[in-house]
């Protein structure tokens, strides 16, 4: 182990103090007891390989020939199925705009760490490290912003970042825009109205976060991110080149190879609750990087705190019915109590 609490604290510089962080957390006696690698779940294996994610041609879903339309929407529903994940390219969002979003993206993050700490620049949504860590195991060494894209379109939320705005507001709505349309699949290959889920997933209640991996110097023993799943209906994943995504599959990790066309969309939680395990929501992971620092984006369509999840095989749910904030303050209180999500099975008949 690394003397990391000898490590100077820079407020000059543009990262956050991680490394001094971390330092303070490995000195603390144990709290709550962490899985280390040899007490893993029976049958996961700890395995990092490149996985052919399923890739989906978007445009085929405006296709004229109806066989071509309903080939697509049923890649699409078989991705959520059997992998909880996949990748589409002719999604809609030019990669021009992707470029000046990362390009924005860069800027703030590049921006002294004590300034955005105290700036207030988008919603005052600045966050770092693993504030509730106990134990190095549940670091994760990041940043982020994550905003409401309500407050996206707010221009008070950007103060000097003005060239921000504009790109994000665009990108925000190309992703809302994006996400809708695949929902409306997934919730109409269940018989269900492809504008089923539009009343509750408002603006004001789904997010935006862009993420920075710094480069981290004991990459070997910490995550970029911790394992989870996605507490929302769908993520759709905007990521660039250095790569470190890595979800379960076949109970063993496996990474996802970078791809300079398409996003990556994940099933969320509440997805898989209402399909009644049809679609799945798969735990992922990011792994930190020595040499080089990631960047990302995610859009995450959240229903309103007081919508009820039921599910669309009523009466035969395998969960009982519960509200997006019961299960988010159970996902906390989880998160303080054990040092993990526990998520869906606590919500079990």
């Amino acid at each position: 182990m690394h003397d990391l609490t000898s490590q100077p604290v820079s407020m000059i510089d543009s990262s956050p103090p991680l490394l001094h962080h971390y330092g303070e957390i490995s000195r603390l006696p144990p709290q709550i007891p962490t899985p280390e690698r040899s007490d893993l779940p029976d049958g996961i294996v700890l395995m990092e390989e490149y996985c052919q994610l399923p890739l989906i041609d978007l445009s085929c879903l405006s296709s004229t020939n109806e066989k071509v339309r309903l080939a697509c929407a049923d890649a699409i529903c078989r991705a959520s199925s059997e992998w909880g994940f996949f990748q589409v390219v002719n999604h809609g969002i030019s990669p021009e705009l992707v470029r000046n979003m990362r390009r924005e993206q860069m800027k703030l993050f590049q921006t002294p760490f004590d300034k955005k700490v105290t700036c207030g620049v988008l919603n005052n949504s600045y966050r770092w490290g693993t504030p509730t860590a106990t134990c190095p195991k549940q670091f994760s060494w990041s940043e982020a912003f994550h905003i409401p894209i309500s407050k996206v379109f707010e221009q008070a939320c950007y103060g000097e970042f003005s060239s921000l705005r504009e790109v994000m507001v665009e990108f925000a709505a190309a992703m809302s825009k994006l996400a809708r349309l695949l929902a409306g699949v997934l919730a109409e290959n269940l018989g269900h109205p492809r504008g089923v889920f539009e009343s509750t997933c408002q603006e004001s209640n789904c997010f935006l976060r862009l993420n920075r991996y710094p480069a981290c110097p004991i990459s070997s023993e910490i995550s970029g991110l911790v394992p989870h799943t996605d507490s929302d209906y769908l993520t759709i994943l905007s990521q660039d080149e250095v790569g470190g995504l890595q979800l379960l599959k076949d109970s063993k990790w496996v990474a996802v190879k970078p791809n300079p066309d398409a996003l990556i969309v994940n099933i969320g939680d509440l997805s898989q609750a209402w399909s009644n395990d049809i679609y799945k929501s798969v735990e992922h992971k990011v792994t930190a990087n020595r040499e080089k620092e990631r960047y990302s984006i995610a859009y995450f369509l959240c229903p309103s705190y007081d919508s009820l999840i039921g599910s669309c095989r009523e009466p035969s749910s395998i969960y009982r019915k519960f509200t997006f904030g019961e299960y988010r303050n159970q996902v906390q209180e989880d998160v303080k109590r054990t040092g993990r999500k526990i998520g869906l099975p606590r919500f079990l008949l």
